[in-house]
């Protein structure tokens, strides 16, 4: 018999929490071939959250999968790491100036409402907080009007999507604080304050990003 739906999805995500942690901290060391039974066992749970975590660590790039369906661990660069999020802060920037004006004011009140409601959380989820942070910049994205710049923020922001409410949680206050603010200045057309506002933001995830792989 399957777990429930939402002790797979929990089960899941201890899976990749925990073979992620052994990847940050070399306890798993680069070229690694990676056994979903071994790491099924060694974790003392089924292969199917395993299976589940891997398919989610390849998709992020921290492992490769080889000729023969082979997964092996790639080399995690910090440089990469920081380069993408300059990259994300450019193309972020791009978008809020592009949509700017252009949201209708009942998205930008749900966007609020939803920012809003999970502050007022008093155990958010890493899963409830990265829905509600990818609804906000995929909204801004969507609505810059260039599909092409949209879909490179999405498949930037899973890169860095490791860094989240579970391994920075100082910053899921202020993160959020920090889109209220950008908000604010789409409300009121200000394209400037806009770009100002998604730049610091972006900023400081990755200067919270670098202290904690300093402590790694």
């Amino acid at each position: 018999m399957s777990p429930p739906a939402g002790r797979a999805e929990s089960l899941g995500r201890t899976a990749y929490n925990e073979i992620l942690d052994r990847l940050l901290k070399h306890e798993i060391p680069v070229g690694s071939v990676l056994q979903e039974r071994r790491l099924a066992e060694q974790l003392d749970m089924s292969r199917t959250p395993v299976r589940d975590a891997l398919n989610r660590l390849e998709s992020e790039g921290f492992i490769i999968r080889k000729p023969g369906r082979v997964l092996v661990v790639k080399e995690f660069s910090t440089r990469e790491l920081i380069e993408t999020l300059h990259v994300r802060q450019i193309m972020e920037m791009e978008s809020v100036t592009l949509a700017t004006g252009r949201i209708p004011a009942e998205e930008l009140d749900a966007a609020e409402a939803g920012i809003r409601e999970l502050l007022e959380r008093a155990s958010p989820s890493a899963e409830d907080d990265w829905d509600v942070d990818n609804r906000f910049h995929c909204m801004i994205a969507d609505r810059s009007g260039n599909a092409v710049l949209a879909k490179f923020i999405r498949d930037l922001r899973v890169k860095t999507y490791m860094f989240n409410l579970d391994r920075v949680p100082e910053r899921f206050e202020i993160g959020h604080r920090e889109h209220l603010a950008i908000i604010d200045a789409l409300r009121r057309n200000d394209r400037d304050a806009a770009r100002a506002a998604i730049h610091g933001h972006i900023e400081n995830v990755k200067l919270s990003i670098i202290e904690k792989l300093r402590t790694i």
